[in-house]
């Protein structure tokens, strides 16, 4: 009986730490390495001739229509990953990217770090969000991304409720750094992506260093002009399919670093 009651509190001690780890446990997908070997549908591998470019944060009211204008003169469409509070604040913003053709996903209600969890709080603002997209733009997502790329149990079961799979990416461009340029942008983007890859840039600065997102709107052009000299189809993750084993083999084209944009290398932490 008393090594009963020994065991009690030992047990009380441990349970948070299970916890805690079933919480956070699913986030070390946001590992690129891990996530393209064993999760290529959540790193985002699709067709092996196609890349899929998507956009997170906005939409901005000043940065995001900017972007919309260079995406039209390139002929490309995108899927914007849009933060629910945003589409609810810039309405005409949200409304313009349907109107453009272009795809919208769920990048959550606000920009937030889950490191307590709080599954009934992740499910009530994803399908916040959720709703959010539909009355404003009319579109009904299809995808969700998790702010910083950090996607928890809670997460995912929200995402599940929602109707959402998850989707994080193969290469970014690091743009949301206070020293990233378009040279950076590009070349960073440009090390990591092959054929079948989906592209991460932010076209605004919502979560980002102030103006940060010029550097990418920059670099936009190049990144596009690398993938079609590389053989490759730029567009939404609604074209984008789905890798299975053949098409993650096949999938091996590098899109190759632009003349004289060396690999960058910051100090700043990713």
């Amino acid at each position: 009986m008393s090594e009963g009651f020994r065991a009690g509190p030992a047990v009380c001690a441990v349970a948070p730490v299970v916890a805690a780890l079933a919480h956070i446990g699913p986030a070390a997908t946001w590992l690129p390495g891990l996530r393209r070997r064993r999760f290529p549908g959540l790193a985002g591998q699709g067709r092996p001739d196609h890349v899929a470019l998507t956009f997170d944060d906005g939409p901005g009211p000043v940065s995001t229509p900017r972007f919309l204008d260079v995406l039209d003169g390139l002929g490309v469409r995108a899927t914007f990953f849009v933060l629910g509070e945003n589409v609810v604040r810039h309405r005409a913003q949200a409304r313009e990217l349907t109107r453009r053709g272009h795809e919208i996903a769920v990048h959550g209600w606000t920009h937030d770090r889950p490191w307590l969890p709080s599954p009934a709080r992740d499910a009530r603002e994803l399908a916040r969000a959720v709703r959010a997209v539909r009355e404003v733009t009319g579109q009904a997502p299809l995808w969700y991304r998790p702010p910083y790329g950090i996607l928890t149990s809670g997460r995912w079961a929200a995402a599940y409720r929602a109707g959402l799979r998850p989707v994080l990416w193969t290469a970014w461009g690091k743009d949301w750094r206070r020293d990233a340029t378009p040279a950076s942008v590009r070349a960073t983007v440009a090390a990591d992506l092959r054929g079948g890859g989906t592209v991460l840039l932010h076209d605004t600065d919502h979560a980002s260093a102030p103006g940060s997102w010029r550097a990418a709107l920059t670099a936009l052009p190049g990144i596009v002009r690398d993938c079609r000299e590389a053989g490759l189809e730029v567009g939404p993750l609604l074209e984008h399919g789905t890798a299975g084993v053949a098409g993650r083999r096949a999938a091996g084209r590098r899109v190759p670093v632009a003349p004289g944009a060396a690999p960058f290398r910051s100090p700043a932490p990713g």
